[in-house]
């Protein structure tokens, strides 16, 4: 019952307090007694606990608070957090952080023509233009961490829970599915994050769980749709997310199972290595793979004088063991850099790859089309170059991309005559901070897909919304 006083008495003191000082603790009881908040008996048995004579007592002169709250267990003791939204409880740091995003996306497909098949395009098709209210490139998401300095290590936790604002229609990619633009069906999440980290300033970090790949994951991190909507993608049914530049000058990266290690900051070069969940392809044949992927990036962070930079080059490579028998490694490598100079920002990236795909639906999809011994292998690449000047509040930026995918051999011709040759798209943006936490965003975008066969597909896109941060 004593301890459970003194938690209530640590958690007042927040309530109660009118400036970032502690009040006296005698004082702050005689205030709660005084406000019915502690009974006569429990008023007095607290009072004679902070009255009994203490090492504290016989201390020289020194912060006045400190000696005043020694008496609280501070292990139970809640405060506000130094920096972000959160609190220290003890001797942990919980902080949230999240978005909420919302566009009106109308898109309008441009080929008027029957021959718009593409296997793997990214352009819409059809006869009819859509509308939707829809979140851009990221869906909504609410992250929890918790970090604590354990026995000398830095230790942590974080939990990050995406949903979107569209209902979903939940099937083999549960939230990230198709959309259900229907009465009465609801929203998907996408718990994309649940990792546990630990490390030391001299050691590195380790990094064990659920969270963004290490491949690919500067490309779309710098990529300025990310806060906007880019190709929507599936329009008319929208899903929890456009497609940005995924399959438009690089490949996602993805949310995988992970246990990676970064290593200490050395003057602006960190290094990040990885072993990953094996990824089976969601549109070849049935796979179980014996070995795990890896993945590692390597990042440079400068200033030349009044020039910022940073640089990366990043890779991937899994095998591939077929059910029906063979096997297949599929790899990629990718580079790029960042450059800031007064208001100007430019950003250029470049990825080339080998049974690892290119299009819209994951790593190694449409990577491999054949069964069997010596499987043959698609080579893919693509890039972006990008631009966004800042002058005050307001940003206008532009982009361009492509992503392409080539035969893997004549039979894979035959059989796939409409295969993907390239994903291109334009994208024109201006942006306006309205406050420290709101952007509003408006955006033109300009998608085409092209065959081997020629045909070919092209959409006119306008998104119009905001992003929130906190």
């Amino acid at each position: 019952m004593k301890k459970a006083l003194c938690a209530s008495v640590a958690l007042a003191t927040m309530a109660l307090a009118t400036t970032p000082a502690y009040a006296g603790t005698a004082e702050l009881l005689k205030r709660l007694h005084e406000k019915g908040i502690l009974s006569d008996e429990e008023y007095a048995e607290l009072l004679a606990e902070e009255n009994k004579p203490s090492p504290a007592a016989a201390a020289p002169s020194g912060d006045t608070m400190t000696r005043a709250t020694e008496s609280v267990d501070s292990s139970r003791m809640v405060r506000m957090a130094s920096s972000g939204i959160g609190l220290e409880v003890g001797p942990a740091t919980i902080t949230f952080s999240g978005s909420v995003n919302g566009f009106y996306v109308h898109d309008n497909p441009a080929t008027p023509t029957a021959r718009t098949a593409v296997t793997g395009g990214i352009a819409s098709v059809g006869s009819n233009n859509s509308s939707a209210i829809r979140n851009g490139l990221l869906p909504g998401f609410l992250k929890v961490s918790v970090a604590a300095k354990q026995s000398g290590w830095d230790v942590g936790a974080t939990f990050g829970m995406y949903p979107g604002i569209n209902s979903t229609a939940y099937g083999a990619l549960g939230a990230n599915n198709g959309g259900q633009p229907t009465a009465l069906a609801t929203a998907g999440i996408d718990f994309r994050q649940t990792f546990m980290t630990f490390g030391k300033p001299n050691v590195g970090t380790f990094k064990i769980g659920r969270d963004i790949g290490l491949f690919a994951s500067e490309a779309i991190l710098n990529d300025i749709t990310l806060l906007s909507s880019g190709t929507p993608g599936n329009n008319v049914a929208p899903g929890n997310t456009t497609l940005g530049r995924i399959g438009v000058g690089y490949i996602y990266t993805d949310f995988q199972p992970q246990i990676t290690y970064t290593s200490p900051n050395f003057k602006g070069l960190q290094a990040s290595v990885g072993v990953f969940q094996p990824l089976s392809s969601l549109t070849g044949p049935a796979e179980s793979n014996s070995a795990p992927g890896f993945q590692g990036k390597v990042t440079y962070d400068g200033k030349f004088g009044d020039v910022a930079a940073r640089l990366w080059v990043s890779g991937i490579t899994q095998k591939h063991d077929l059910v029906g028998g063979g096997e297949y490694t599929g790899s990629g490598v990718d580079f790029g850099g960042k450059v800031t100079v007064g208001p100007v920002t430019a950003t250029g990236y470049y990825y080339t790859a080998s049974g690892l795909g290119t299009t819209v639906l994951g790593l190694f999809d449409t990577g491999a089309p054949q069964t069997g011994p010596g499987i043959a292998k698609r080579d893919s690449s693509g890039f972006y170059a990008q631009a966004l000047a800042t002058f005050g509040k307001l940003s206008v930026g532009g982009s361009y991309g492509e992503s392409r995918l080539d035969y893997a051999s004549n039979a894979d011709r035959l059989a796939n005559p409409n295969l993907l040759d390239v994903n291109s798209s334009y994208v024109g943006q201006v942006r306006y901070g309205l406050t420290s936490w709101v952007t509003l965003i408006g955006e033109y975008v300009h998608s085409k897909a092209v065959a081997h066969s020629g045909n070919k597909a092209e959409s006119d896109a306008v998104a119009v919304g905001g992003i929130l941060f906190f």
